[in-house]
C-alpha cells in the first residue's frame, strides 16, 4: 500500500554534479560543457523542473564552482529555483551533504547525476511512485550486448545478460531510509545510493530506465546529445 505521506508534496531531488572534465579531455567540468549552447547541468535541472514545479532541489557542487555556476546562470538567463550545497571528496559524502541540507523528517529523495540530462518526466514520476509503494526505486536498463565474466586470473566465461542490469539514476528512497543508511561510514563498494541502502539492509526495487538516459562522460556522448536534442524523441520524454 502506498505510504500515507503525500509523495507529490514532499519530494526532494539531490542533483550531484561534482565531475571533472578529464575523460572529456577538457579543462571545463563536464556538467558545464555546452549542449546546444547551454550547460549540460541546465538541461538536467530543466528535466526535474518540467516534471514538477513543487519538487525541492538540492544542487551539490564543489564549493569552488559556486561563483562560476552563478555566472553561467546570469549569462544564460537561467532561473535556478533550488539550494546550492557544497560537495564532499567522494560521491557518498556529496550525497550525504545534500541529504543533511534537508530539514524535513519525512518524504522521498531522488538522487540524480547532474550529467544525465535526458531523464524523462515519466521515469521521475515512476521513481517517486515506486518509492512511495516500496521504499526504494532504482532506475536501470537491461544489457543489450553479450556479457562475459572475467576472473582475476584472466580466465573468462559467458554469462546470461538477462541476469544483469545497468544502473542509472534517479535512485529514489524514503527519507528515513536514506538518513539511516547514510549515517554509516563510506565503503569502497558504495558506487551508488542503491549499494549504500542495500548495505544498510533495505530492499532494492528496480524500475525501467531508458537507453537515452545516458551519463555524459566522453566526447562521443556530447555528439550523441547534440543529435538527440534535434529529434522528436526529446520532446516526447519531456511530455
Amino acid at each position: 500500500m502506498r505510504s500515507t505521506i503525500h509523495y507529490q508534496l514532499n519530494n526532494f531531488a539531490i542533483i550531484v554534479a561534482g565531475g571533472s572534465g578529464s575523460r572529456m579531455r577538457s579543462d571545463l567540468p563536464k556538467q558545464f560543457l555546452p549542449v546546444d549552447g547551454r550547460p549540460v547541468l541546465m538541461w538536467t535541472l530543466d528535466a526535474f523542473r518540467n516534471y514538477s514545479k513543487e519538487i525541492q532541489i538540492r544542487l551539490v557542487l564543489p564549493q569552488s564552482q559556486f561563483e562560476f555556476w552563478s555566472k553561467l546562470c546570469n549569462d544564460h538567463a537561467f532561473e535556478f529555483n533550488g539550494q546550492l550545497v557544497a560537495g564532499g571528496e567522494t560521491r557518498f559524502q556529496s550525497v550525504k551533504n545534500g541529504l543533511n541540507s534537508i530539514s524535513a523528517k519525512e518524504g522521498f529523495v531522488a538522487v540524480h547525476d547532474g550529467v544525465r540530462p535526458f531523464v524523462s518526466s515519466q521515469i521521475i514520476k515512476t521513481s517517486f511512485e515506486k518509492a512511495a509503494d516500496n521504499g526504494a526505486a532504482v532506475t536501470c536498463v537491461a544489457l543489450k550486448d553479450s556479457a562475459r565474466l572475467v576472473r582475476p586470473d584472466g580466465s573468462n566465461e559467458a554469462v546470461s545478460r538477462s541476469d544483469y542490469r545497468l544502473m542509472q539514476t534517479p535512485q529514489t528512497f524514503r527519507m528515513d531510509w536514506m538518513r539511516r543508511a547514510f549515517a554509516s561510514e563510506a565503503q569502497p563498494h558504495f558506487t551508488d545510493c542503491a549499494s549504500v541502502l542495500e548495505a544498510a539492509g533495505y530492499p532494492i526495487s528496480l524500475i525501467d530506465g531508458a537507453y537515452e538516459n545516458i551519463k555524459i562522460t566522453t566526447p562521443e556522448d556530447l555528439l550523441w546529445a547534440e543529435a538527440f536534442l534535434k529529434t522528436p524523441s526529446f520532446d516526447v520524454l519531456r511530455s
